[in-house]
């Protein structure tokens, strides 16, 4: 049975049933959100580790920073950046432009190791991966984005 409502103009339509709801409105999440959350969860961890060890400027990341002519002084700016856009990516209302800040953040720290001549390594590689967890996490949380890119074959 299909159900119209008109809202002063707009009509809305349900081909479900008066009082039967759906699962984001009983609050029951299916297995999807809960692998997206759950990988959201690990970047947000992962990331914001890394944001607070560059914002105290760690001796070891120092060093690190040095290798790559970028400034040490600059270390606790990158760790704001970075998390600043993690709580952004961690919000639910802003986490697609966390999301894409991230990207661009990882694209920034990817660029930077191709630039050294270091194709293919461990840091690329994680970041790469963290970016594709971010991506995969809120795709599977997010039912409009799932809707709006469905994957089929």
């Amino acid at each position: 049975m299909t159900f119209w409502l008109d809202l002063g103009g707009v009509a809305a339509r349900t081909d479900r049933p008066i009082g039967q709801t759906t699962a984001a409105a009983t609050g029951v999440l299916t297995f999807a959100q809960w692998m997206g959350r759950t990988l959201s969860a690990i970047v947000v961890v992962l990331l914001m580790t890394d944001g607070a060890a560059q914002l105290v400027s760690l001796p070891m990341l120092r060093a690190e920073m040095k290798a790559s002519d970028f400034p040490s002084a600059l270390s606790p700016v990158v760790g704001a950046i970075t998390m600043t856009c993690v709580v952004l990516y961690a919000i639910p209302h802003t986490a697609m432009l966390g999301a894409i800040l991230l990207s661009g953040f990882l694209g920034g720290a990817i660029c930077l190791h191709l630039r050294l001549g270091e194709i293919g390594s461990p840091p690329q590689i994680i970041c790469l991966m963290l970016g594709i967890m971010i991506w995969g996490g809120l795709y599977l949380r997010v039912p409009r984005l799932r809707a709006l890119l469905p994957l089929r074959a």
